[in-house]
């Protein structure tokens, strides 16, 4: 299989698999949405990483098979293809994305869907759709500018130049730069520290702060407010209150 989703610990690890560097054709696309809604329904997953491997995460579409396609063609499937990317960002569990290598293209807007970015100090990251005549296509003008802001989004998808390890870090598109040999391990520590965590209020927070993005102020603190008392009807509000009362903060356990 070009992807996989592997289940230890309650970390499920999306793999892109499809070398040399994990170029995203159909194929993997659908595969990805297969395997992010499975995660977001599985009991078992309660966080989230993508990764491509040692070497590369995506140095982005196949180009070959998009070269073969006329607009007719692209009309119908560049629905399913953001359909897919929004599959990831919706996970309604923490997503991390381990960044090693290349992450190009849609590499680098699959990277965008994960809710913390961990990129090797040898990873290079950008949207270079502009040198083959397009744009981004899978979120990259619309994920990009809200992480980064438009202007910076917009030199990166303007030039279409790479960003190295340190200044993605600097403007804020990847949170933490580690040596390539400890991405993973860091990716699956961020992961597993969350999957212990409330997995309720864990997803409220996530769609809270999603969802809150895309509208006015006043709409997301109704957001807020409807999933903050929603949360004092699950029992993970009760075992945590009551462990902070009984023991003092941050120790409680949740199943």
């Amino acid at each position: 299989m070009t992807v996989t989703l592997e289940v230890s610990d309650n970390v499920g690890t999306i793999r892109l698999d499809r070398p040399p560097m994990n170029a995203l054709d159909v194929a993997v696309q659908d595969r990805l949405r297969e395997l992010a809604e499975e995660a977001g329904r599985r009991d078992d997953v309660r966080a989230v990483i993508l990764y491509g491997g040692e070497k590369v995460f995506a140095a982005g579409a196949d180009i070959k098979e998009m070269q073969a396609m006329d607009h007719t063609a692209m009309v119908v499937r560049s629905r399913a293809l953001q359909e897919s990317f929004t599959a990831v960002a919706r996970i309604p569990k923490p997503v991390v994305a381990a960044v090693t290598g290349y992450a190009l293209g849609g590499g680098c807007e699959l990277a965008l869907c994960a809710d913390f970015r961990i990129a090797a100090d040898n990873a290079k990251l950008g949207q270079p759709e502009i040198l083959l005549g397009l744009i981004p296509g899978a979120g990259g003008t619309q994920r990009l500018a809200r992480l980064v802001g438009p202007s910076r989004a917009k030199d990166l998808i303007f030039t279409g130049r790479q960003v190295k390890a340190e200044e993605a870090l600097a403007i804020g598109l990847v949170d933490r730069v580690v040596p390539a040999a400890e991405v993973y391990e860091q990716a699956h520590a961020w992961a597993a520290r969350l999957a212990r965590g409330p997995a309720l209020a864990l997803r409220a927070a996530k769609e809270s702060v999603d969802a809150g993005l895309e509208t006015d102020i006043d709409t997301g603190l109704t957001i807020e407010r409807n999933w903050f008392a929603g949360l004092f009807a699950t029992v993970d509000r009760e075992r945590g209150m009551r462990s902070f009362v009984e023991e003092g903060p941050g120790k409680a356990e949740f199943l």
